[in-house]
């Protein structure tokens, strides 16, 4: 005879409930934004490539010192202090987060070298340090200033960051494509990169944009980055560059491939362009 249940049988005498399966975490949960983020947007080498490539054939010696602006996870910078044994780098955020990210990711990796790497949080429009060779400010970043007001105020504070043979490197993309909502997809190994362009104001030229991944297993990573920027004109960042006392502002333009029609990686100044539906360039603010 099986014994009854109920509130007056012994603990070990009730049955137990079934213990629940723990869900496994999705392919979604388990990413890293920051490691997907320099997967697909960010190429540190390619950039010092440049730096190095634009300082020589200008200033015809290599540079030593560069700061990153708008560092992030200080990837750039940290590829900067691999590159020679005399280089050093400076790179300035706000994020203390993102910063912490790069430090255990990048920094520490360097070794002995980290001590050639100083990372300060502090606002761009503010920070103060030694001055350098070169300033970074890539991806965009300086967009975040909307007002031409705001944005020579940044220009003039890199301006006086810079030795007197400073340059500063800056990229900007345009074309018809950046004026539309949209949503562009690119494929990699283990996971789908999503540009999001949310938004766009012709008038005040505000545009919102943000980054997703999605992976094979369905799920997704939203908004896993989000950028509220002014979509600014390459006259206007020459225009601005000059009045903030830069010398020259030089217009990097890439090259075509000759058999697939897109880009080929190569950069050279350019004082036309070509009305494509989008590009990419790099801008050089000589002191």
């Amino acid at each position: 005879m099986s014994p009854k249940t109920g509130p007056g049988t012994t603990a070990s005498a009730r049955s137990k409930p079934p213990k629940k399966k723990k869900r496994p975490a999705s392919m979604a949960e388990r990413a890293d934004r920051h490691v997907l983020y320099e997967k697909a947007v960010q190429c540190a080498e390619s950039e010092i490539d440049f730096v190095d490539q634009v300082f020589e054939s200008i200033r015809g010696r290599k540079p030593v010192s560069l700061r990153e602006d708008f560092c992030g996870t200080a990837n750039a910078a940290c590829e900067w202090v691999r590159r020679r044994p005399d280089n050093r780098a400076i790179g300035v955020d706000l994020d203390a987060e993102v910063q912490a990210w790069g430090t255990d990711h990048h920094v520490t990796k360097l070794g002995t070298a980290s001590s050639r790497v100083e990372l300060i949080n502090a606002n761009v429009l503010e920070v103060q340090c030694a001055e350098v060779d070169v300033i970074l400010a890539m991806n965009f970043s300086y967009w975040i200033f909307k007002t031409r007001e705001l944005l020579r105020q940044y220009f003039r504070h890199v301006f006086d960051g810079l030795g007197p043979e400073g340059l500063f490197l800056l990229d900007a993309y345009g074309g018809a494509d950046a004026h539309r909502e949209l949503r562009e997809r690119t494929k990699y190994k283990k996971f789908t990169y999503i540009w999001d362009q949310k938004s766009y104001d012709p008038i005040t030229g505000d545009i919102l944009c943000h980054i997703h991944f999605s992976f094979p297993d369905g799920t997704r990573m939203r908004k896993a980055f989000t950028y509220d920027w002014r979509l600014w004109s390459l006259p206007e960042i020459r225009e601005v560059l000059l009045d903030a006392g830069f010398r020259r502002a030089t217009i990097y333009w890439e090259g075509t491939d000759d058999d697939t029609g897109e880009g080929n990686g190569e950069f050279a100044p350019a004082e036309h362009g070509e009305a494509d539906d989008a590009f990419i360039v790099y801008i050089v603010g000589e002191k």
